[in-house]
């Protein structure tokens, strides 16, 4: 398969305090690289403050890194004015909040439309077609819903609404940013079922951000663990989730949470210590938090090759 999206070394800080406090630098995107294939969902996986939203914001242009390159449908597109139209054409975003992410003031028919007519996209004369067809995609029925207001629907309508703009335009690659942790339990499969559906229908890349492991495996081939803007661990999901090897990956997966009354009693293979006070950019930057950490973690370990298809920051790989 052709890659879509390849990231290269890429770098993003951001400077935080001044006047009466002191200024810190914080490296909220570490000299990271990965693909993605068309066709395929890549998965960046990590607790919040990793660094996810920003590798999203880096690729869609919407902030510029320190360094690196951002490929994307074999263009680079980093600090090149002149990509912004394909990026931002072919690759969509589906946000966290379906509440916020769509104009409470315009109706269901002219958010799902808008796309369109900021991209030229079609005839004027034929773009009813193509938002009842995005509509239709996304298991909504355009005659009933396409004059309604946002506040007229659930949350998962609304996600479906803001699922139905991102297709619109016919994008290769969607970056779906926690498309379903702000929606009720009972709908979040069919917004994942449907993301599948439409990956297969259309052929649409995804590269979806998560910290929920367990909605990673529903929808992902391939997971990227992300730590304090570095990527920790590496490969083909079920090699990943099923046999982790980094401490952080181990502890991420024990703190899903199962229906079952057993395990309430199950010793966790790894528990994290608290934090102690140290430079996290010096060394490993999970070292601090590291129960098997070893006096070789003061140094900076490199992603490198444990297995097919499979790579690992640590110099204590677990099993």
């Amino acid at each position: 398969m052709e890659e879509i999206l390849s990231v290269k070394n890429l770098k993003k800080y951001f400077v935080k305090g001044g006047f009466a406090r002191q200024k810190e630098t914080v490296r909220a995107v570490d000299d990271i690289s990965f693909s993605i294939k068309s066709g395929q969902t890549f998965v960046l996986a990590g607790e919040s403050g990793s660094g996810k939203t920003t590798v999203a914001r880096l690729i869609l242009r919407s902030i510029e890194p320190e360094s690196g390159d951002i490929i994307f449908d074999g263009i680079k597109i980093t600090n090149d004015a002149s990509s912004l139209k394909k990026i931002r054409t072919e690759c969509q975003m589906i946000h966290q909040d379906p509440y916020a992410s769509v104009d409470p003031r315009m109706k269901i028919f002219d958010i799902v439309r808008e796309p369109l007519d900021i991209h030229a996209i079609g005839k004027p004369s034929e773009r009813k077609d193509l938002v009842f067809a995005a509509l239709r995609d996304v298991k909504l029925d355009p005659e009933e819903i396409a004059s309604k207001y946002p506040h007229m629907l659930s949350g998962g309508q609304r996600q479906r609404v803001a699922i139905a703009r991102s297709i619109a335009t016919k994008p290769k690659l969607i970056i779906a940013d926690e498309p379903v942790s702000m929606l009720d339990v009972s709908v979040r499969v069919g917004i994942l079922e449907l993301i599948k559906e439409l990956q297969n229908k259309h052929g649409i890349s995804f590269l979806y951000i998560t910290h929920d492991l367990s909605t990673a495996r529903y929808v992902g081939h391939v997971i990227s663990i992300l730590y304090l803007g570095k990527i920790v661990e590496t490969g083909l999901i079920n090699d990943v989730l099923l046999h982790p090897r980094h401490p952080y990956t181990q502890a991420l997966m024990d703190s899903i949470s199962e229906p079952n009354p057993a395990n309430l009693q199950k010793e966790k293979k790894i528990r994290i210590n608290e934090p102690i006070e140290t430079d996290v950019y010096q060394g490993c930057r999970f070292r601090a938090r590291c129960p098997y950490a070893i006096e070789k973690c003061k140094q900076e370990p490199e992603l490198e090759p444990s297995g097919d298809k499979r790579s690992v920051a640590c110099f204590v790989k677990i099993d």
